[in-house]
């Protein structure tokens, strides 16, 4: 059966990391079952990951000097317009895997490593 959820449906406002381990009990999935609402809310995380150039657009920024870059140097590797690159640094920044900050007329983009390390953490299994 294939499941498709909405995330925006779950993030109404900017939901991070940092809201799905208060809602995971800061547990592994491997300790503690999940509630339902608990498992769309990390199902609709990992949606926002199980994106080929979300992806890419992460490792990017990760691999980029301070792990920040900016978001016109992240275009042309991507291969894709700079509106659907801009929509998919969004839909990484409201998931809590990067934040954003203007700096004149460009936007920059620093990876939160928490986040990372945290996502790594709830998929830990033993």
């Amino acid at each position: 059966m294939d499941v498709n959820i909405d995330y925006h449906r779950y993030m109404p406002t900017a939901l991070s990391l940092t809201d799905v381990s208060a809602a995971a009990c800061c547990a592994p999935l491997a300790e503690a079952a999940l509630e339902r609402t608990e498992a769309e809310t990390l199902a609709a995380l990992l949606k926002g990951l199980a994106d080929p150039a979300r992806l890419q657009l992460l490792s990017i920024v990760a691999a980029s000097e301070g792990q920040e870059a900016c978001v016109c140097d992240l275009i042309e590797p991507i291969g894709l317009s700079q509106p659907t690159v801009s929509h998919h640094l969004k839909v990484l920044t409201e998931a809590g895997f990067l934040t954003r900050s203007k700096r004149g007329t460009w936007a920059y983009y620093r990876l939160v490593p928490e986040a990372l390390s945290r996502m790594a953490e709830l998929l830990q299994f033993p």
